[in-house]
C-alpha cells in the first residue's frame, strides 16, 4: 500500500513539475504582450518540441543513464547524448511542418519581444518553444541541455541516496545480527553456570532447590522477553540482578560477605539488556571461597543519565591466574558496548591487592 503511494506521489510530483516548467516562459511573457496572435505552426512547434523534452527526460533518466553512465560507458553515453540533441534539433520542426504549415511571415501582426539570443526584436510567435525564428536553434539546445542537465543530477543523486541507505541497511542488519549472535552467547554461558549451581542443591536434596529453580524460572522469562529488545528499564535490570544473586546466595557460606546496593533514581533509564550480569557472574565465580573469608560488593548507581556500574571481589588465590581470562561474557559485553554505546562508555578493569574491581559508566542520553 505504501508502494502504491509512493508512486502516485512520484507520479503527481511529475506532471507539476512539467506543467510549472512549460507554462512558466508563458507566464513570464504574457503580461508584456499586446495584440496576441499565435499561428497553428507555432502551436505544433510548442507541443512536439515539449512532447521531445519530455521523451529525452525519461530515455535519459531511464535507460541511457543505467545503461551507459552508470556502467561507465562514457563515450557511449556522451554520443547517445549528441544523437539526441541532433535529433531534437531537427524532428520537432519537421513534424510541425507536417502537422501544420508555416503560415506567411507578417510583421504587422505579430507583437515583439526581445530575445538575448538575437540582436533586434522579433514576433512573439519565433520567441515562444518550437518557433523557427533567428537564435530558436540556440534557445532549444539550452533548453535540451537544461533538461539534461536536471535529469542527470536527479538520476546521480537518487542513486547516491539509495546506495547510501542500501549501506546504511546492510550495516544496520548485520549490527542487529552480530547483537543477536553475541546474547545468543551470554544465555548459555550464564544457564551453565545456573543449572550447576541447582544441580548441587539436588544432589543433596536441598530445601532451597524449589524456590532455586522459581528464581531460574524468573530469569529465564526476563531474558526469553525482555532482552529481545535493544534497551530495558534499568529497574528491570537491577531486579534481574537481585534474582540472579538470590539465586548464588544458595550455594554461599558465612566466609562470603555480599554487599548489593543501588543509589539514584534507576526508573526513568534505559540500559541494554544483560550488560552486567557477566562482571556479576565472574564476582561469584572467581570470589567465592569455601576456605578461607572473601567478599562482593556491587553497585549501580545514576548520575542524571549516565549509569555507573561498580564490582569489587576478592580473588580467591587459586583462581587468581584465571581473572586475566574472564570468558565469553565479559569480551561480549566490550563488543556490544561498542556497538550500542560508541564514544559513550568507559570501562575500567584493575587487579591490585587480590581484588578484582570493574568500573563501567555509561551515558544513555
Amino acid at each position: 500500500m505504501r508502494n502504491d503511494n509512493k508512486k502516485i506521489v512520484t507520479l503527481i510530483a511529475h506532471i507539476a513539475a512539467w506543467v510549472c516548467f512549460f507554462t512558466l516562459p508563458y507566464l513570464v511573457f504574457y503580461p508584456r504582450m499586446s495584440n496576441f496572435t499565435i499561428s497553428n505552426h507555432t502551436i505544433a512547434s510548442i507541443v512536439t518540441t515539449n512532447v521531445f523534452l519530455v521523451l529525452f527526460y525519461y530515455i535519459n533518466t531511464m535507460f541511457l543513464i543505467p545503461k551507459f553512465l552508470v556502467k561507465e560507458r562514457w563515450w557511449v553515453y556522451i554520443l547517445s547524448i549528441a544523437v539526441c540533441l541532433w535529433i531534437f534539433l531537427y524532428a520537432p520542426r519537421q513534424i510541425a511542418t507536417l502537422i501544420a504549415e508555416p503560415e506567411p511571415f507578417n510583421p504587422a501582426n505579430r507583437p515583439y519581444i526581445k530575445n538575448p539570443l538575437y540582436k533586434g526584436k522579433y514576433p512573439l510567435d519565433g520567441a515562444m518553444r518550437g518557433g523557427q525564428r533567428p537564435g530558436s536553434e540556440a534557445y532549444n539546445t539550452i533548453l535540451f541541455l537544461l533538461i539534461f542537465t536536471v535529469g542527470t543530477s536527479i538520476s546521480v543523486i537518487q542513486r547516491w541516496l539509495k546506495t547510501e541507505q542500501n549501506r546504511k541497511e546492510t550495516e544496520n542488519e548485520k549490527l542487529n545480527t552480530e547483537l543477536s549472535f553475541l546474547k545468543s552467547q551470554v544465555n548459555p554461558h550464564f544457564f551453565f553456570n545456573t543449572l550447576n549451581n541447582i544441580y548441587s542443591l539436588a544432589v543433596v536434596r536441598s530445601e532451597k532447590t524449589a524456590p532455586a529453580v522459581m528464581k531460574l524460572s524468573a530469569i529465564m522469562r526476563y531474558i526469553l522477553t525482555e532482552t529481545q529488545r535493544d534497551y530495558v528499564p534499568l529497574s528491570n535490570e537491577v531486579d534481574f540482578i537481585h534474582n540472579f544473586i538470590d539465586l548464588q546466595k544458595v550455594r554461599l557460606t558465612d566466609k562470603v560477605v555480599l554487599n548489593f546496593s543501588t543509589e539514584g533514581s534507576i526508573d526513568n533509564l534505559l540500559v541494554a539488556p544483560l550488560l552486567f550480569i557477566p562482571f556479576v557472574e565472574n564476582a561469584f565465580k572467581y570470589g567465592v571461597s569455601t576456605k578461607e573469608s572473601s567478599n562482593i560488593s556491587i553497585l549501580v548507581k545514576t548520575e542524571g543519565s549516565r549509569i555507573i556500574f561498580t564490582s569489587a571481589n576478592y580473588v580467591v588465590p587459586s583462581e587468581n591466574n584465571l581473572m586475566e581470562n574472564t570468558g565469553i561474557g565479559i569480551n561480549n559485553v566490550k563488543r556490544r558496548l561498542e556497538l550500542m554505546y560508541p564514544d559513550k562508555h568507559k570501562l575500567i578493569t584493575t587487579e591490585k591487592n587480590n581484588y578484582y574491581n570493574v568500573q563501567l559508566e555509561i551515558e544513555t542520553a
